[in-house]
């Protein structure tokens, strides 16, 4: 039986409280009579003969150990691991991982074992073992000598005993003390400072203070700092709050308080993180979630209103003030639109003649037979966020296809519903067109939402003459919005992005966010193509974008054999060309 079918077998019996004799091959069913060389070397073969994946192969064997210590190791379990400690220097590359290994199925051993009856003679063993490491006579790292004292749970005391049996006289306790001082040093000086603190918390050595502390911090090992202040206790975690604090570390300072319930003596810091996380929500567009983190504290949801109301964003503001009855809100007077406009990117600004509400077949088809007649449109999706782990995303509800003058937003819930077939011929006389060049921003996230929320459509099966803006540039930084401050000057307002693209009708700020984010996808093509390459390869600072069209794509519904065509269209399409 081989070592995966073993493993099986063990898997299917897991269930039973007790373990019997585990199924083992040779020398692994009876450990009598067996020594720790060649127990090691058939564990060796094991590994090097089994024919699944290493991690897998690590974890099964781990397995396989913890069940054949069972088997009557001689003179006990406990004992013949260190053993096996003493032999695995000599097998090299195989030394730490099995060393691990077998550490690590010993701990689960124990923890099943109620008694031991090798498990005094193998703790003054691992003390010796310990000595031996760190005198440099066996050859294991500091975290095979961190896991030895853990297992082995030796203290002062054993290391002190198997110094004076050494010496054969009365070494002292604080020569034993020294020497695990003088070891932890030297890891403190290589700054191994996790294994340090370890072993500090596990001998119980307090005497490093609060320039250790701030050593570790500047190392950028934070968990080591929060591992020894936590030994220490409250007044150095109090100290590692406020490191955190002076170094602008929010989450790290709310974190320790929240873990170590220390709001009391930080209620400012605690406050400032939340509030912290609800601006970087707020500014992401994710306001439901932010919603969700104030917990109905309302404190932070008037901040979280004061941040609707720094961006503009009215209708949040009436919804939160409606909703948690935040009647000092309803009067404050929102920012004027002239600073909002100072910032952001604005549809005004861009020409546009008109925003189309299309949620009928008139309406439809005028749309369609007035982007037939343009060589450029920008494409643009919208759907309601969902925030739940694990479901589907939901339906995409409306669709924005925007030419130099006019934007056309589709109402696709309804159309689809309503008049599927037109919708249908509709939109795939325009983007299944040879002679309309179709501009989008990462335009593979749209396209695999458009064949998930309908299916049965063969318009987002198949598009022709696609141009991703975002490839044309080598850094896009900060998304569609970053690149417009790049190209136009001014971002856009993101804020809206996660609204409530389902609810009838959309509000006037959101109709303009939706028009925007298409029809700016053309003024930034157009500067592009304004500054376009040469033929003869001249102009230093040109942009190079006809090498970036895909003629011909595929929509796959399969995210990564998506990704997969995407690249190879684009790959042909740079050839031919």
């Amino acid at each position: 039986m081989g070592l995966e079918e073993r493993v099986a077998t063990y898997n299917s019996q897991k269930s039973k409280a007790n373990h019997t004799l585990t199924i083992c091959k040779h020398g692994f069913s009876d450990l009598s009579h067996i020594s720790p060389l060649v127990f090691i070397y058939l564990l060796k073969e094991c590994y090097f003969n089994g024919t699944c994946k290493a991690t897998k192969k690590f974890r099964a064997l781990q397995e396989q150990v913890h069940l054949v210590l069972r088997n009557d190791p001689q003179p006990g379990p406990a004992t013949f691991v260190i053993q096996c400690l003493y032999v695995l220097p000599i097998f090299d590359l195989y030394s730490e991982g099995f060393s691990h290994l077998i550490i690590s199925a010993l701990r689960r051993f124990l923890k099943e074992e109620t008694s031991m009856g090798d498990s005094l003679e193998a703790k003054d063993l691992a003390a010796q073992l310990f000595l031996d490491i760190v005198g440099g006579s066996v050859n294991h790292d500091e975290r095979i000598v961190e896991k030895i004292l853990e297992v082995f749970d030796v203290q002062l005391v054993n290391i002190e005993k198997v110094m004076c049996l050494n010496a054969k006289n009365g070494d002292s306790f604080s020569v034993a003390k020294k020497f695990v001082e003088d070891y932890i040093f030297q890891l403190i000086e290589s700054q191994t400072y996790m294994t340090a603190v370890t072993l500090l918390a596990h001998f119980s050595i307090r005497q490093s203070g609060e320039s250790f502390l701030l050593c570790m911090i500047d190392s950028k090992q934070l968990k080591a700092a929060e591992k020894w202040a936590t030994f220490i206790g409250k007044p150095m975690l109090c100290v590692l709050v406020q490191e955190y604090v002076d170094r602008n570390m929010l989450k790290n300072a709310y974190e320790i308080i929240h873990k170590n319930n220390l709001r009391k003596e930080f209620p400012d810091v605690y406050h400032n993180y939340k509030e912290s996380s609800l601006k970087k929500l707020a500014e992401k567009g994710c306001w439901d979630v932010a919603e969700a983190k104030t917990k109905s504290n309302r404190q932070l949801l008037e901040y979280l209103v004061y941040l609707a109301m720094e961006a503009g964003y009215s209708e949040k503001v009436d919804e939160l003030c409606d909703r948690y009855s935040l009647e000092g809100f309803l009067n404050a007077k929102v920012p004027e639109p002239s600073l909002l406009h100072s910032r952001y990117l604005h549809l005004d600004e861009l020409v546009v003649e008109g925003v189309i509400w299309v949620d009928e077949v008139d309406a439809l088809h005028k749309a369609t037979c007035h982007l037939e007649e343009c060589k450029v449109v920008g494409l643009d999706c919208e759907w309601k966020p969902n925030y739940v782990k694990g479901s589907k995303p939901n339906k995409v509800s409306i669709m924005q296809i925007a030419s130099d003058k006019m934007v056309f937003i589709l109402d696709l819930i309804k159309l689809y519903e309503d008049v599927p077939d037109v919708l249908d011929d509709s939109l795939t006389r325009i983007l299944q067109s040879p002679r309309i060049l179709k501009l989008g921003y990462n335009f593979q996230c749209d396209m695999r939402q458009l064949a998930h929320s309908y299916e049965e459509l063969e318009c987002f099966k198949h598009y022709q003459m696609l141009l991703d803006i975002q490839n044309v540039f080598k850094e896009p930084r900060g998304g569609l919005s970053g690149l417009a401050k790049k190209i136009l000057g001014v971002g856009l307002n993101k804020t809206r992005r996660n609204s409530n693209w389902e609810q009838r009708p959309l509000t006037q700020n959101q109709l303009e966010y939706a028009a925007l984010d298409a029809a700016v996808l053309v003024h930034i093509f157009g500067h592009v193509r304004g500054h376009s390459q040469p033929a003869d390869g001249e102009g230093q600072g040109k942009l190079e974008w006809k090498s970036c069209i895909v003629s011909n794509m595929n929509n796959i519904k399969k995210s990564k054999k998506g990704r997969n065509e995407w690249a190879e269209a684009e790959k042909k399409e740079h050839q031919a060309i």
